[in-house]
């Protein structure tokens, strides 16, 4: 048998925070335990796959094609999670997602997630509101940087 889906690292996720025990015991019921070895790719840019990842252990990087190259552009601290779009949306993936050294995540499927709306509507609304959350909190810190380089272009009138 193989690793197991703990409360723990779960509740410790930026997704998992507004999550008690009983919250916790209900979800990870329907998650599910990957590892990865150093730079097994979990998904392809292009997939659709929609599973939502939570890294718990080793690193995750991101890799998005930029002017028809692949590029790494961001690497995931345990605790993140990746995939949100593609959970709620069910659209392909935008980036590829490749293991730092051994890695392990939890993963979510939206089928089996939406089975707990039924038995356990408080959980999905608490998570549901992780995920708002975190979308929000990307939404800002883009539009942040997206002034400071529209005042970085205005100082510098255009040249750069």
């Amino acid at each position: 048998m193989g690793p197991q889906v703990e409360c723990s690292p779960m509740q410790q996720s930026s997704l998992g925070k507004d999550l008690n025990a009983d919250d916790c015991a209900a979800l990870i019921t329907v998650m599910g335990v990957q590892e990865f070895k150093d730079g097994e790719v979990l998904v392809q840019e292009g997939e659709a796959d929609s599973t939502l990842f939570i890294l718990i252990h080793g690193a995750i990087s991101v890799h998005s094609t930029i002017n028809g190259k692949m590029t790494k552009v961001y690497t995931m601290k345990v605790g993140e999670c990746a995939g949100t779009r593609a959970f709620v949306d069910l659209a392909p993936r935008q980036a590829t997602l490749k293991a730092v050294g051994d890695t392990t995540v939890y993963t979510l499927e939206p089928e089996d997630f939406e089975g707990l709306l039924n038995s356990h509507p408080k959980v999905v609304y608490k998570f549901m509101r992780g995920l708002f959350r975190l979308t929000h909190m990307n939404l800002m810190r883009m539009n942040a940087e997206s002034q400071h380089l529209s005042n970085y272009i205005l100082r510098a009138r255009g040249r750069y």
